[in-house]
């Protein structure tokens, strides 16, 4: 096995941890909220509170499907939806006033604000599982041969022999 793989299976865990940390602990707190109070109520917040640990996390899953040249397309898209999400949610909450308290945190900012935060938490879902998917696909043995091994009992299958004079027209 060589420097290269044990890399990428190292950057896909590591990758894949950093981003589901942040959507466990929410999962966490609001068991442990549900446990305290009888109702169930999820801080989704959090993922854009710690935005580091999954970005860094989510950079690394990719990082690590380039070099493995699997999932790349659904880790990057999903990335790229991820940080247009927050960021986006952010500039809203800004540029109408609502992240100073200039206006109240109600309306159209507000949702729009809320539905980027939300939606950015479930990127975060879709680049988890793929980053499981991901690892499940690198430490998944490489296939030796294509060519099924002989049932037992038989002869195994003879080697494949091509004559000399097959590339050359005899019809002159």
């Amino acid at each position: 096995m060589g420097s290269k793989n044990v890399l990428t299976k190292l950057l896909a865990v590591i990758g894949t941890i950093l981003v589901w940390i942040p959507l466990l602990f929410m999962l966490l707190f609001a068991i442990l909220r549900y446990f305290q109070t009888g109702q169930f109520q999820m801080d989704y917040l959090i993922p854009a509170e710690i935005l580091p640990v999954p970005m860094v996390g989510a950079l690394l899953l990719f990082w690590a499907a380039l070099r493995a040249r699997m999932r790349r397309a659904v880790i990057g898209w999903t990335l790229l939806a991820a940080v247009v999400l927050i960021v986006g949610s952010q500039v809203v909450a800004v540029v109408t006033g609502m992240a100073s308290g200039a206006i109240e945190a109600a309306g159209w900012p507000y949702y729009l604000t809320l539905g980027g935060i939300i939606a950015y938490d479930v990127a975060l879902v879709v680049i988890g599982i793929a980053g499981i998917v991901l690892i499940r696909d690198v430490f998944k043995p490489a296939k030796v041969s294509s060519i099924p091994p002989a049932p037992e009992g038989t002869a195994p299958n003879p080697p494949v022999t091509i004559p000399p004079d097959a590339g050359t027209d005899s019809a002159g």
